[in-house]
């Protein structure tokens, strides 16, 4: 597409930025330069998003940010109005509206309690990555900053053990404070994500990766240790596993500090108890299976000996009538003489 005339763009900014308060021009004039905007080249026939199931303007970036630029001053002035248009905006159902309204959501005071009434709602309907990331950290952006406890409070919640499908959440919404230089309570965030590193499930193996990057980023030694200690009293082998698949992302110092760590966490998974005590259950229940065959090697004995008895009956029996005759041969023998 053409460049974009960036003194022309913040002319159209600028005036949508003055029908803030009447939602209905607002979305009018946005479509509108929206519209102008699209990028044609990208433009594909189902017109919705890669990995996605919105439809989206491909509009470029740096048209949202315009937008965004010229909103801010005035949907913090009033959060009121700006909680009523971002959720216009949502129900527009469009990539670049959806993520308007996350930004609207970041400018709102932590006290609303319809931020979180919104923001729980969203991220449980939205499947968009993009979309999904934006209300993680942006949406979250004045929480962070003014109230920190109260953002705690909010990961707590989504890293509770008993709420894994929350999990993933819980993580990016740390990621922007971690990345903070101007936050200093770093030892905090570490207790509440080393339960779930020790853990490790498989399906959050991505989100751990970026975790641990960005923990080592902001504090090397601190990161470190909490890794290895992590692999030397983790009980369970998936810890290891998870650890070692994604350990090829890490910065090359972090892998070299963990190899020792991680193959002697290895050497450990290898064979566990469990699973050798259920196979000699099973080996000696065959065993005993094949022993059952004796039963009719005693049967044929049996048979043997019973045979073997019939047979010299037979033959004291031959033998009998045998002996008579002979004796009575030998009588008339005698009788003659």
């Amino acid at each position: 597409m053409p460049a974009i005339d960036l003194a022309r763009l913040r002319k159209q900014a600028n005036r949508l930025a003055d029908f803030f308060f009447l939602t209905d021009e607002f979305m009018k004039h946005l479509r509108e330069m929206l519209d102008f905007y699209v990028n044609y080249t990208l433009r594909t026939k189902e017109n919705v998003a890669p990995g996605s199931n919105l439809k989206t303007y491909r509009t470029p970036p740096v048209v949202l940010h315009q937008i965004e630029n010229e909103l801010r001053a005035v949907a913090e002035a009033n959060p009121h109005y700006a909680l009523e248009l971002a959720d216009v905006l949502w129900d527009e159902g469009a990539l670049e509206t959806r993520l308007l309204a996350a930004f609207l959501l970041g400018r709102i005071p932590p006290q609303e309690e319809r931020l979180l009434a919104r923001l729980t709602a969203w991220t449980q309907q939205i499947r968009d990555p993009e979309v999904r990331a934006a209300l993680l950290s942006t949406s979250l952006y004045r929480m962070r900053k003014e109230t920190p406890d109260q953002f705690f409070s909010l990961i707590q919640e989504y890293l509770h053990p008993a709420r894994a499908r929350t999990w993933s959440n819980g993580i990016q919404a740390l990621l922007p404070m971690i990345a903070d230089s101007t936050f200093e309570n770093f030892p905090t965030i570490l207790d509440i994500v080393e339960p779930i590193i020790k853990e490790a499930p498989a399906t959050l193996q991505l989100d751990l990766e970026e975790l641990i990057i960005t923990l080592y980023r902001a504090s090397p030694t601190e990161t470190t240790f909490m890794l290895k200690q992590i692999l030397a009293e983790s009980e369970s082998p998936m810890t290891t596993i998870t650890l070692r698949r994604i350990s090829s992302a890490f910065p090359v110092a972090l892998q070299n500090d963990l190899r020792d760590a991680l193959r002697a966490g290895s050497g450990q998974s290898v064979t566990p108890p469990k699973v050798e005590e259920v196979i000699d259950d099973f080996v000696s229940e065959t065993e005993t299976l094949t022993k059952k065959p004796p039963k009719t090697t005693r049967r044929k004995t049996t048979q043997a000996k019973s045979t073997e008895e019939t047979t010299k009956i037979r033959k004291s029996t031959t033998k009998g009538p045998r002996a008579s005759d002979a004796e009575k041969t030998a009588k008339t023998r005698k009788v003659e003489q």
